[in-house]
């Protein structure tokens, strides 16, 4: 039962992982070549679309990641899913504290009522994800590790 918690847990942490990697450095770039309004109007829906799922993916992903913590505590690896859990925890902090609020506000500008900053509100969620990311991928990488 372990070992399917284990994997279940990796794959659930390194799909989210590689949806992060594809917003940071993929979708965004196609976003930001768009004209203003598309382009402005596209990071609106996005925000919609992935805020309304991504709690409970990284909400789900610390969960599972805290449940082999504690199911394999004397098993191997342990202390490097611990460790993984606790990155879990700083990028849902981080989400909370600096990415949700603009989020929540970009998700409801439109042309006409998006304020004079908008460009430079989405750069700095731009930046602060960059570094959930790279969170992210340090804790599914311990989890790999953990694996073998």
């Amino acid at each position: 039962m372990l070992n399917a918690l284990e994997v279940v847990t990796t794959v659930i942490v390194g799909l989210m992982v590689g949806v992060e990697f594809s917003v940071a450095f993929i979708m965004n770039r196609i976003l930001n070549a768009l004209p203003e309004d598309s382009a402005q109007l596209g990071h609106a829906h996005g925000g919609r679309m992935l805020g309304a799922l991504m709690p409970f993916w990284y909400i789900g992903s610390l969960v599972l990641s805290a449940i082999w913590a504690v199911a394999g505590w004397h098993h191997r690896g342990a202390g490097l899913v611990v460790t993984a859990a606790g990155l879990l925890i700083v990028s849902v902090v981080m989400s909370m504290l600096l990415l949700v609020p603009i989020n929540n506000r970009n998700k409801t500008w439109t042309p006409d009522n998006r304020p004079a900053d908008w460009k430079q509100q989405l750069n700095r969620w731009g930046r602060y994800h960059y570094v959930r990311v790279a969170v992210i991928i340090a804790a599914f990488t311990l989890l790999v590790i953990a694996l073998t």
